[in-house]
Parts: C-alpha cells; sequence; structure tokens
C-alpha cells in the first residue's frame, strides 16, 4: 500500500478515464473540471494523442456520476464516441487540475468553426461589458476553429491567432477553469485582439461598420472577411444592387444566398418548417434552402421559390447585420468559377472590379472555405448536405472497417478530396469545379494541409475512370500506386460508406456523366455492387448527346435529341422554335454522331423535358435545368405516361425514356408528371432488377437526387414494394461526395486482389 493509499480516506477509489471523439478545442478540459468540482472528484485531466485522459478520485459513487456527466452533457461542439475507465493508482489529490496537451500520435480529431454562441451574442450588444461590440468575440462554445489552425494539438501557438498576445485580463480567463473562455484558443478583446479595416471607405476615419452599412445602403457592393473567406454582400431587397452584383461577379443565373438578423427575421422573409430553422440557428449556422415568405429583389434566386437562407456566422457579420436592418445577399468573394479570396490583399486585387470597399481584418485564414449548404428532405426531421463546406468539413465519416492511409481524388465536378486511414474518412470541403489551374492551386493547397494537420501520408492514390479529369491526372503525378474506379459505382459506395452497408446492394446512380467501363458517357445506372465489384444490370434508354459538353449548355440540344429518338421532333420543333441551323446541324449530328456520344445521362433527360416545358433553354450553370424543372412543380400529381421497362439482348433493363417525351409534350404540368412518370419509370425497373438479384437494399447516388420531388417520390415507391432505401445525409449525394465512395471500393478492390 502507497502513503497516499494510507492517507486516503476510506471508500475512495481511483479511475484512469480515456474518452475519444471530438473533444479538443471545444472546452472539454474546463467542462470535465466543473464536473468535477460539481460531484466532489479529484484529479486531473489533460489532451493526449487526439484523446481527453482523466485521473480521478472519489467515492464509486460520485465516479458513477461523474462519468456518465461526461457522456451526456458534453458541450456543444463536442462528440463523445467512447468513454474507457480502468481502475487506477489512488495519490489522496486534494483538487482537481487541468493540465497541458501532449501531442502524440493517436486520433487527431478537431471541430469544425462554430457560430456565435448566445452567451458572446449577450456581451457583443451590452454597453457594459468589455467586449462591447468586439467583432471577434468566442469562447470555447463558438468561434473559428479549422479555418484558424495551422497544426495540432489545438493550442494557439499553433493558429494564426499566434501573432496577437493576449493582454492581462484575457490571459485571466484563459487561465481560469471555471471560466468559459479556459483555454478558448481564439480569446481575444479590443486592446490585444484583431482590429477592423475598411478599405475604400468614403472616410477612413469612420467606424468600419457604419461605414459598411452605409456602402450597403446606397446600394454598394461590400466585399467582408469571414471565416474562411471574404463575402460578397449588398442589399438583398435593393434589385439594381443585386444586378450589378451579378454583372460584376459574372453569374448571371446561379442563386445567391440571402443572409437574414435572427430567427425572427428568418420567419418574416421565410417559410421555414420546424427542421429547417433548427438546422438555420444550429451552431453550424449553414445556407437551408427554404421558401421564400416574402418578395426579395427578383434577380436574387430567378425562377426560384426557395432561397438558400443563413444565420450570421461570425460576431461582424452579427454587427453588419443589425447595423443594415435588411436581408443581405451574402456569396463567395470571387468572381465565378475562380477560389474565394482568402488574405486581404488577394479580396483589394481581386476583388476590386466587384466590390466598391473591403471590410477586412488583421487575422489571417488560415483554410478557404465556403458556406456549407443543406436541404430537409420531405418527411425527414433532420438536413441532408448539399454541400459540405464550413463547419462541416473536417468532421471525419467513420468508416465500418479499417482501411490504410488511401487519398480519393474525387472528380471533376463539385471538388473534394477525401483522405483517409484505420477507421477515419477525411472528406475535405468544397472546393469548387476543378477544371482550371487556380482550382487544382487551391486543392493542393487544401491536401496539403489535410496530410500536416491529421498525420495522413497516403499509400494509394484512386481516381475517376476519366482520363481527362484533372484529378485523374492529379493522381498519377503523386508517385503513388494508383487505382481507377468507375464514376457510379463511386456513388453508391459513397452512400454505403456513410450509412455502414456491407455486402451487395442495388445502387441506383443518376446523374450528369461518368465514363462508363465499356467507354460510353453513362448517367442513369443500375447497378449490382458491393464495396470493391459492380456490374451494371440496367440503364435509361441511350440517346445522342449532339455536340458532347455543348450540349449541357444549350438544353434545347438535348430536347432535339430525345424527341428525334421519341419520333415526335416535329411536335418538338413547333414548341420549340429553335433556329433552322440549329435543327440542321443537331440532325446531322444524330444522323453522323460527329463530336455527339451516346449517353444513358439522366441530367441530360432532365435538360430535354425542362427545354420541352419552357423552364429553361439556355443553362448558365450546371444543374440549371433540373432545378428549375424541380420548382416548377407546383403539385404532385398522378404518372400519365406508362413506364416501359424492357430487357434489351444483352440482359440488361433498359428504362425507355420516350413515354416521358411524348407526355412532356401534352398540354398542362409538365414538369409535375414528368417527376411522376419518372419515379414510377425508375422505381419499376428498381423491383425488376432487386428482384433479379434477390436483393432488397437499394442505395441512391448521384445528384439527381438532390431533387426532393424525384427522390420523395421514388422511395415512396420502393418502399411501398417492401425494399429498403439508403441515401447520405452528412455526405452529398452527387459529386461532392464520390471521393469518399472511391476510397471504399479501392480498399475493397486491394483487400480482394
Amino acid at each position: 500500500m502507497t502513503q497516499a493509499e494510507r492517507m486516503a480516506p476510506p471508500g475512495l477509489e481511483a479511475r484512469r478515464i480515456e474518452v475519444r471523439g471530438v473533444v479538443q478545442g471545444v472546452g472539454f478540459r474546463p467542462f470535465v473540471w466543473r464536473l468535477a468540482e460539481r460531484h466532489g472528484v479529484t484529479g486531473r485531466v489533460r489532451n493526449v494523442s487526439g484523446a481527453v485522459e482523466i485521473h480521478a478520485e472519489g467515492s464509486p459513487e460520485a465516479l458513477d456520476a461523474f462519468e456518465d456527466a461526461i457522456a451526456t452533457e458534453a458541450p456543444p461542439l463536442a462528440h463523445v464516441e467512447s468513454l474507457v475507465w480502468t481502475p487506477g493508482v489512488l495519490e489522496g489529490l486534494g483538487a482537481f487540475d487541468v493540465e497541458r496537451s501532449i501531442d502524440g500520435d493517436g486520433d487527431r480529431l478537431v471541430s469544425g468553426d462554430a457560430a456565435t454562441c448566445a452567451a458572446c451574442l449577450t456581451e457583443l450588444f451590452d454597453p457594459n461589458d468589455r467586449r462591447f461590440r468586439y467583432p471577434f468575440i468566442n469562447c470555447t462554445d463558438c468561434g473559428p476553429r479549422f479555418t484558424i489552425i495551422e497544426a495540432l494539438p489545438y493550442d494557439r501557438e499553433r493558429t494564426s491567432m499566434r501573432t496577437f498576445p493576449m493582454c492581462a485580463d484575457c490571459r485571466r480567463e484563459y487561465e481560469d477553469p471555471g471560466d468559459r473562455r479556459f483555454h478558448a484558443e481564439p480569446v481575444a478583446c479590443p486592446t490585444c485582439g484583431p482590429r477592423l479595416s475598411m478599405i475604400g471607405a468614403a472616410d477612413p476615419a469612420a467606424d468600419p461598420i457604419e461605414a459598411a452599412a452605409t456602402l450597403i445602403g446606397e446600394g454598394g457592393i461590400l466585399a467582408l472577411k469571414g471565416l474562411g473567406g471574404f463575402h460578397l454582400a449588398c442589399d438583398a431587397t435593393d434589385a439594381a444592387a443585386v444586378d450589378r452584383l451579378r454583372d460584376r461577379k459574372r453569374r448571371p443565373d446561379k442563386p445567391f444566398a440571402v443572409m437574414v438578423a435572427d430567427e425572427a427575421a428568418a420567419r418574416e422573409w421565410f417559410a421555414p418548417t420546424g427542421a429547417e430553422l433548427t438546422a438555420l440557428s444550429s451552431w453550424r449556422a449553414p445556407i437551408v434552402l427554404i421558401a421564400a415568405a416574402r418578395p426579395l429583389a427578383p434577380s436574387v434566386a430567378p425562377g426560384f421559390a426557395r432561397h438558400g437562407a443563413m444565420l450570421p456566422s461570425t460576431p461582424l457579420h452579427h454587427l453588419l447585420m443589425r447595423a443594415v436592418g435588411r436581408p443581405l445577399v451574402m456569396t463567395s468573394g470571387n468572381a465565378s468559377e475562380e477560389p474565394i479570396c482568402v488574405t486581404n490583399e488577394d479580396a483589394t486585387s481581386r476583388l476590386s472590379s466587384i466590390a466598391d470597399a473591403v471590410l477586412a481584418h488583421d487575422r489571417p485564414v488560415v483554410a478557404r472555405y465556403d458556406d456549407s449548404v443543406v436541404r430537409v428532405r420531405t418527411g425527414d426531421a433532420v438536413p441532408s448536405v448539399v454541400r459540405r463546406a464550413r463547419s462541416s468539413a473536417p468532421t471525419p465519416i467513420d468508416l465500418a472497417a479499417d482501411v490504410p492511409p488511401i487519398l480519393g481524388t474525387g472528380a471533376l465536378l463539385h471538388g473534394a478530396f477525401c483522405l483517409a486511414h484505420g477507421r477515419r474518412a477525411f472528406l475535405s470541403q468544397h472546393l469548387g469545379d476543378l477544371d482550371t489551374e487556380e482550382s487544382m492551386a487551391a486543392y493542393r493547397e487544401a491536401l496539403d494541409r489535410f496530410r500536416r494537420v491529421f498525420r495522413i501520408e497516403p499509400e494509394l492514390a484512386v481516381h475517376d475512370l476519366h482520363p481527362d479529369f484533372m484529378t485523374t491526372r492529379f493522381a498519377a503525378s503523386l508517385g503513388l500506386p494508383t487505382v481507377a474506379v468507375q464514376h457510379h459505382h463511386a456513388h453508391v459506395a459513397a452512400t454505403m460508406a456513410e450509412r455502414g452497408l456491407d455486402g451487395e446492394v442495388l445502387g441506383l446512380a443518376f446523374d450528369g456523366l461518368g465514363l462508363g467501363d465499356d467507354g460510353t458517357v453513362w448517367g442513369g445506372e443500375l447497378l449490382v455492387c458491393s464495396a470493391g465489384t459492380y456490374r451494371r444490370v440496367g440503364h435509361l434508354r441511350h440517346v445522342v448527346q449532339p455536340g458532347g459538353d455543348a450540349a449541357t449548355r444549350d438544353p434545347i440540344r438535348m430536347a432535339l435529341a430525345h424527341a428525334h429518338d421519341a419520333g415526335v421532333l416535329d411536335a418538338a420543333i413547333d414548341r420549340l422554335a429553335p433556329a433552322a441551323e440549329l435543327v440542321a446541324v443537331v440532325e446531322r449530328q444524330i444522323e453522323t454522331g460527329l463530336a455527339s456520344p451516346r449517353t444513358s445521362s439522366a441530367g441530360r433527360l432532365f435538360d430535354a423535358v425542362a427545354a420541352i416545358a419552357g423552364v429553361c433553354r439556355s443553362a448558365s450553370f450546371e444543374g440549371q435545368p433540373a432545378m428549375l424543372l424541380e420548382e416548377a412543380v407546383r403539385a404532385p400529381v398522378a404518372h400519365a405516361a406508362a413506364p416501359v421497362v424492357t430487357r434489351c439482348p444483352d440482359g440488361l433493363l433498359e428504362l425507355d425514356t420516350r413515354p416521358l417525351i411524348v407526355d412532356a409534350l401534352e398540354p398542362g404540368d409538365a414538369a409535375a408528371r414528368f417527376h411522376a412518370g419518372f419515379a414510377v419509370l425508375i422505381a419499376d425497373a428498381a423491383m425488376t432488377a432487386a428482384a433479379d438479384a434477390g436483393l432488397d437494399r437499394v442505395v441512391l447516388g448521384g445528384g439527381v437526387f438532390h431533387n426532393d420531388v424525384l427522390t420523395t417520390a421514388l422511395t415512396a415507391g420502393l418502399t411501398d414494394a417492401g425494399l429498403r432505401v439508403f441515401l447520405p445525409r452528412e455526405v452529398p449525394v452527387g459529386d461532392g461526395g464520390i471521393a469518399l465512395g472511391q476510397v471504399l471500393v479501392a480498399n475493397a478492390m486491394k483487400e480482394r486482389s
């Protein structure tokens, strides 16, 4: 027996407790300290190798209650995955201490950036608080995280706050375990922290927030520095200002997100459901797709009844919103198709032709991040990620089995990579379309940071089957063994990975395009998949894609191609009234196949129907026709076109799209009839394919399933037939999640070989 054990009161014991998950950089150690004080427990707590390690002493009853509280009362940004305790050596400690972090080789998890908490907001607008109107107020429950972290463990000297020495008051809060700013690494105040500056203001001596609000009120466009880079903002009720922003940003049609000051303003301008309001006001503060209640400027979201609504994510945004007093367009700080600006110098240079002034500050942004976008699907209580970015990444996806260090490089559109090792898959933030050197430079920068922070050096690089994707070329440049994964197999596998599915499933992979293993363009596929294998069992009827990529910008081309295939070309020409020259060119391309591949693309089918229905006949961004066609559905209808699924000589099921085209030319609500008919057609084919393969699990993947009208009708039809349907939630169902699927497939292929 030790001296401490002889001196300790009877009935006490010691335990060594290890807590894993997202438990560092989220105020977990002060939380444990407060629990220890509450339960009369002595000991110590520290961060070690990606975990929180606790030595606790007390009565068995007190220690049990202490452990229960750790698991059930964790801080808002924390996520406890496991809590394991073993008997410890009783030391007879008289207090509970918080010790400094120790680096190691264990799990390295960190929270995403968190929107300003209620306590900090109260201080922000309290004239008697020393941080009154300070734009960088934060605590352990909120504020920047991954966008300021340069390395782990998460301590101030490894963040972009290292250049701001704490004043005595901030240091006192930082070192007090009872204070909510204990070890809040970005802690600062007006005396010692970052400062705002207004570049290009009419009066340089004016308060930057007031100057920015005046600029916006006069119809100006403001660039302001957010958590992951710059936003561009203007008055969302000022049609001239919004039109001017569209013209300068070179973004003619794609909807803008709109920021409102608080939940009350969200209810005033939008019509959120309970689930949408919960998502909107969560600590992630994403953009949420919500129906409009009051009209904004017509060009905020032309043709769309839903808007991307968001609440302020930083104290700076809160101050600006209160000063302006109206909804603001809040869009990424870049010209169209360029990476967002992150430095003050970059913003004043690249945004000078767009913004009338720049609201900047001197805290560097370490990681370039757009805002996340989510949507609450019909019948769901929780949101599904459409664009995974700020606050969602880099939270890892938990895998069902261990994988070696693997890099999934993703696809061309909605670029994102996945760096995985063990049972963690770190799917990156949205990095834009990867079709320029500038976008690939931002991609490489983000990947280098993930490798450094999470200490994962890939041993295998996985890429799309398409040889011309820049991500395919990038994978080849790394000097690693490479694996090519078929695009639609990866889509299905991404959903399987998030949902923890193994064995075989029936995969429905519907999107714009992906290279098939037969060298043709796929996009409406039924696949029997496991993680490492797939076989094509069905597809949409193939049609010519006149002019190749030109057809994605000109939906009339696909309308003519589908109408030709359906034998109703003359009726389509009467409806569309295209130029005679275009008709001649398309007919020649259909006959010769010159620069016009045959495709089974569901995305191009949507383009055709959108053109026929008159909702979109010229596309300025990818997915625009399909999005507008969904918006055109005002009420569900019964399908009119009878589904036709036939079996081809090669044994594959063919989903005949011709009746859908014929029906779209009929009078009435073509958009609603098409969605209903297409859902029935897919469900009919899926039921046959599932029965053939003896499967009851159907996994959806591909950007088409962002469409809530189609997905809701399809899911209902499959569920009524006794099939189980799986969709992702934390991973985008489109190309933004494909890198995760690449990792799962490549690992399974490696294990099988």
